[in-house]
């Protein structure tokens, strides 16, 4: 549900800041092979996830949660994933893809999170979304592993809380305390 809920974020927020009307355009995540690339028949941007793992991000503390009878939740800080898409754009001709590259990049530069209003569902976490460098797998290496030909294209990072952990009951808070005393060992 994580990933899904990042990817429409992502789509819902290009739907809105693009000039890409459903009736002219398709975002997909599908991976950007021959066998895909053959069906593209018209302006498409392509955001193919193709590295998860965990982010570099300190785990994402949550403030403890009262309910309305008093009692207090709390759960264990949640871990922090990223999700590494390589963005291209397809249309008729190469300037065409280099224009639709161009906007989406320009997008994702002026949109360090994805506004709440474009989540379909509610994280536990903002999405943050950065253009990075990935020197582990880079864009020509995910275009070879793809089987196709080098594109145009860039690197978009989201990283967003994994609700990995429920919720649980806290422990009751200590309003005092009280010695206890034993007797000693061998005492009468």
């Amino acid at each position: 549900m994580l990933i899904s809920a990042v990817e429409d974020g992502i789509e819902n927020l290009l739907r809105a800041a693009l000039p890409l009307e459903r009736e002219h355009g398709d975002i997909s995540f599908e991976a950007p092979n021959s066998t895909w690339s053959a069906t593209v028949n018209r302006l498409t941007v392509n955001l193919f996830l193709y590295g998860v793992g965990r982010s570099a991000q300190p785990p994402m503390m949550q403030p403890d949660r009262r309910d309305s009878s008093g009692r207090v939740a709390r759960r264990f800080a949640l871990p922090m994933v990223e999700l590494s898409f390589l963005v291209s754009a397809w249309a008729g001709s190469a300037r065409d893809e280099h224009e639709l590259l161009s906007d989406v990049l320009t997008r994702a530069l002026t949109y360090p999170t994805i506004p709440a209003e474009h989540l379909s569902l509610s994280l536990d976490s903002t999405v943050q979304l950065a253009v990075a460098n990935d020197e582990k797998n880079r864009p020509r290496d995910v275009w070879g592993g793809l089987g196709g030909n080098l594109k145009a294209s860039f690197v978009l990072i989201a990283t967003v809380a994994a609700d990995a952990y429920p919720w649980q009951d806290a422990a009751p808070v200590v309003d005092r305390v009280a010695p206890a005393v034993l007797p000693r060992p061998g005492a009468p």
